[in-house]
């Protein structure tokens, strides 16, 4: 019973506009075939959920272990809560945190369509993506596990993009970029000169082309400005010719 979970970047990422306190965006998800972290289901006596391998995060606070709550609070399932009295959750992680990698995200996605599946819960994949949804904005992206998409409203909007995902060569300097701190500082110092005409047909353009074309990557990421006000430390380490992906802090840009 193992699954894995893959990384992303975001090939671009244009934010829309805020509403009920919080953004709304544009972007390109593109699945990173050759990172990501393994979860495995074991069997094991449990007195309580357990999960090992995510070392310094709390039970409470992992996503992981939220999936879990929605999943049982949304299905009530006996199933489901007595399958985990007899087995733990173990994370090999392979994917930093605070790096722009949906590493979180993806772990407790691939959890909820593993144990969807394990469980017999029978829940469709849409029903799975809306539940994601309520933990984090990148879960309805992992949940489809298209290898691309164009990712719209709040993270809820996921529409598949045909195109062969490119083999990345990513950096992550040894800074961590909080996401809620960088949205924050977007919204203090960027939301207002967001102009949607500059991006307008963006997410008709294979991933390749936009890379090629746009060139920026300030352009190409409005979070990127944000992180460089909250931690402006990054310029220091940024590498020339790469692109900034989520709030970071990671670089990428594909393999020659």
């Amino acid at each position: 019973m193992k699954i894995t979970a893959h990384a992303k970047v975001n090939i671009f990422l244009k934010i829309t506009g805020h509403k009920n306190g919080y953004h709304t965006l544009l972007s390109r998800f593109m699945r990173v075939e050759s990172l990501y972290d393994t979860i495995t289901l074991v069997p094991k006596h449990c007195d309580s959920f357990t999960i090992e391998g995510c070392d310094g995060v709390p039970t409470a606070s992992n996503t992981i272990y939220k999936a879990y709550k929605v999943l049982l609070e949304y299905t009530g399932s006996k199933i489901l809560e007595t399958f985990f009295k007899s087995h733990k959750v173990t994370v090999e992680k392979r994917i930093p945190s605070q790096a722009g990698l949906g590493g979180g995200s993806s772990d407790a996605a691939a959890f909820m369509r593993l144990v969807n599946e394990v469980c017999g819960l029978k829940l469709s994949v849409e029903a799975l993506a809306e539940l994601g949804s309520r933990i984090g904005a990148d879960l309805p992206f992992f949940i489809h596990n298209y290898p691309s998409a164009n990712v719209s409203g709040f993270g809820e909007i996921v529409e598949p993009f045909d195109e062969t995902p490119l083999h990345m060569e990513l950096y992550t300097p040894d800074i961590g970029c909080d996401t809620a701190v960088v949205y924050k500082t977007f919204k203090e110092h960027f939301l207002n000169d967001i102009t949607p005409c500059s991006f307008m047909g963006w997410e008709k353009y294979k991933s390749s082309e936009l890379l090629e074309l746009i060139g920026d990557p300030v352009m190409l990421n409005d979070l990127y400005a944000a992180a460089l006000v909250a931690y402006p430390e990054l310029e220091s380490v940024a590498p020339d010719g790469w692109f900034f992906s989520g709030s970071g802090s990671t670089f990428f840009r594909p393999k020659a």
